[in-house]
């Protein structure tokens, strides 16, 4: 069993500093930075297994509980430049999130710049811990003032937090069993 920094649940959280970006981003828009969010889990699979199945951004709707539906707005659907629209849900606030793709490195990371009602930055990134592989995912959002601005940001914050941990777990166990059926399967065949 995997075991995250705190010693028993494989899933940590941690605060993620403010870049230069990423403040910018805000300004001009009426919209009011909040505090990072970052979540981390550890996949028993080798990271080029893991990229497999999170480069497949349609198929994000599998393990996060938020995503209800991503329509792409562009030809591609994978690199830098694949635009999509993703219908959100958190309790009971749905919002359409139109993301742009700005940061593609294979099996190593995937960026995003939310352009929605909440705006900001996000970003999954994938490293290698013996035969697994750590990912973790990273967001800076900001909130409208119609949002309450930075209470908005601050009352969200545990709530996404906690949502998205449970993405993580979700995609852990999706990818996990999807590998361990793939090394059962070549057993036969060696």
């Amino acid at each position: 069993m995997s075991v995250g920094m705190n010693g028993s649940d494989p899933t940590y959280h941690y605060i993620v500093p403010r870049t230069s970006a990423e403040t910018l981003q805000g300004k001009g828009r009426g919209l009011t930075t909040g505090p990072g969010i970052a979540v981390e889990v550890v996949i028993a699979a080798p990271v080029t297994f893991v990229w497999d199945d999170v480069q497949d951004i349609s198929s994000h709707v599998e393990w996060m509980q938020d995503a209800e539906e991503i329509r792409f707005l562009t030809k591609r659907h994978r690199g830098v430049g694949t635009r999509f629209e993703c219908k959100t849900v958190v309790g009971p606030f749905k919002l359409t999130d139109v993301m742009e793709i700005t940061n593609w490195k294979h099996a190593q990371a995937m960026g995003v710049h939310h352009q929605g009602i909440v705006a900001g930055f996000g970003e999954f990134r994938l490293r290698t811990s013996g035969s697994n592989t750590v990912f973790s995912w990273v967001e800076k959002l900001s909130f409208p003032w119609y949002f309450a601005g930075p209470f908005g940001a601050m009352v969200a914050r545990p709530i996404l937090k906690s949502i998205w941990k449970g993405n993580l777990r979700r995609l852990k166990a999706r990818i996990e069993s999807n590998h361990a059926k793939q090394q059962f399967e070549s057993w036969g065949t060696q």
